[in-house]
């Protein structure tokens, strides 16, 4: 594994990209979304979702034949799955995703004795049975700690990626995990687009209903406060007029 050498820009990203993550999913967290997510295709195989978050990252290209390019910073999706039971795991697969580009899609599926050899070569010290709480508290730490934690995923031409993990400790930069990653099949990329684009549309949906009932109790409970609403001026409106919005005044 090679030493992380930050760029300027590193922390100061990945800080915002924490912060607009956290507020995309208290907006939502008021809606149930159980019977979308149980159709997805990541689950069909029989595995079951331990962690599914938005996590900041630092994409990077690595040409075997030159140094690493920062990409960009995203903020990238981020499942922890297992097959078994959770006291007794099986198989553990990590998936990666991104909003911004429907194409990347990156997976990595370790067993115990694939985790072994990792356990080996990196000298780790927790477990297999472990494993999975150390990737979530990892994941969670990018998140609430993006200026002493940074996740850094390094892209292949050949298809492979690799996702390290680094530790900022005032002048230097400790790596506490690299995972290995391959392109997902066609397919399977196939099938989590189709699913994403569903599951977005299911859910405008709901919220677009949630807003007309809204405007009906309003209407009834408090016509002139609805008055005052559609008076109002909104920085929503003045960028983007959206059928939500609309729905307030009929």
């Amino acid at each position: 594994m090679k030493s992380y050498i930050p760029t300027k820009n590193s922390i100061n990203n990945n800080s915002k990209l924490s912060s607009s993550s956290e507020t995309g999913n208290n907006v939502l967290s008021n809606f149930d979304f159980s019977e979308i997510d149980s159709k997805d295709p990541s689950l069909s195989d029989g595995h079951k979702l331990l962690y599914n978050r938005e996590v900041p990252f630092e994409l990077r290209l690595e040409d075997k034949d030159g140094p690493q390019e920062v990409a960009s910073f995203e903020s990238l999706g981020c499942k922890v799955l297992y097959k078994g039971k959770e006291n007794n795991i099986e198989q553990i697969r990590i998936e990666l995703s991104c909003e911004n580009d429907l194409f990347f899609h990156f997976t990595s599926d370790l067993d115990e004795e694939a985790f072994k050899l990792m356990q080996e070569n990196q000298k780790l010290t927790v477990n297999f049975s472990e494993f999975s709480n150390l990737l979530k508290r990892l994941f969670n730490n990018c998140i609430n700690e993006p200026q002493s934690y940074i996740a850094v995923f390094i892209m292949q031409k050949e298809g492979t990626g690799r996702l390290d993990f680094i530790q900022n400790i005032e002048y230097k930069f400790v790596e506490l995990l690299s995972v290995d990653f391959v392109n997902s099949p066609d397919d399977t990329v196939r099938k989590q687009i189709g699913y994403r684009y569903n599951a977005l549309r299911t859910k405008m949906e709901m919220m677009q209903e949630r807003i007309i009932a809204i405007n009906n109790i309003i209407k009834i409970k408090n016509p002139s406060l609805l008055h005052q609403i559609n008076k109002a001026p909104s920085k929503f409106n003045m960028k983007n007029k959206s059928t939500y919005s609309s729905s307030f005044i009929k």
